[in-house]
């Protein structure tokens, strides 16, 4: 049942942190803040993507009540010391055959969509790296695939070679798609990388129902947007399909919070 009051769920990526703010069962707010450093005692309160304003830190100040999702340990320290934090592993989520690595952000992702859209469901999160994650209908961990994200991709090509640029910004191109065939290496670059993750998630999508006709497939993280977009201008048919649910990560704590 639910549980009254504010409370923080905090999922703590790869790249950044990820917040919500909870009113309950409700979902009342999200935001994103760098990784930390410096004092524990003022890491809630750095700006971050979204600025902390005084109302939020005061709010922050008085909060009873955060569940942490980590892939990063060397943050946990700024948490592990508060009596108000609850570290979430692999054993409080409910799907079955996980193994000893699996990753607790794939987990709570999987189990969020599961309690959205049901199972089976294929979740597929776009973040730092791009992730493949399966259950059937008894909550049975199928298995997935991991491979470097869209903006790791950009960022690891110009990076890694003495001729080719980084792309601007270390980001995709802006919609709509680029050419497939380009005439200039930085295009070359963005039609490579597009086309080809693009073609390997209808790859992953397609086989999905293959074994599961009919099942769900959700898109999350912070290039989730911007592929689903490419996907549809790309195949529509096959985008609409799929749904776009940023927050999924959230519902799966919030599921196991009320349990």
């Amino acid at each position: 049942m639910d549980r009254p009051g504010s409370w923080l769920a905090l999922v703590i990526g790869n790249s950044r942190l990820h917040w919500a703010q909870f009113k309950g069962d409700r979902l009342h707010k999200t935001w994103n803040t760098p990784h930390l450093s410096g004092s524990p005692t003022h890491a809630c309160f750095q700006n971050g993507e979204e600025a902390l304003d005084q109302e939020k830190v005061e709010w922050l100040k008085e909060l009873c009540e955060i569940w942490i999702a980590s892939v990063v340990p060397a943050q946990n320290h700024y948490w592990e010391n508060n009596p108000n934090a609850h570290f979430i592993s692999l054993k409080l989520v409910p799907l079955k055959g996980m193994y000893s690595t699996f990753g607790i952000d794939r987990a709570l992702a999987l189990w969020g969509a599961i309690q959205t859209v049901g199972s089976p469901a294929l979740m597929i999160d776009a973040g730092t790296a791009l992730t493949f994650t399966g259950a059937d209908e008894h909550h049975q961990l199928v298995g997935g695939a991991i491979l470097p994200g869209l903006g790791l991709q950009f960022r690891s090509l110009g990076e890694a070679t003495a001729a080719l640029p980084v792309h601007p910004s270390s980001r995709p191109p802006s919609h709509p798609l680029p050419n497939r065939w380009a005439l200039n290496t930085e295009d070359a670059i963005a039609s490579g990388i597009l086309y080809t993750l693009l073609a390997g998630i209808q790859s992953f999508v397609e086989d999905w129902w293959q074994q599961f006709p009919g099942s769900a497939v959700v898109m999350t993280g912070g290039d989730g947007k911007d592929l689903h977009q490419y996907l549809g201008e790309r195949s529509p048919e096959l985008a609409s399909k799929i749904s776009l649910n940023p927050h999924v990560i959230f519902e799966g704590i919030r599921a196991l919070r009320i349990t």
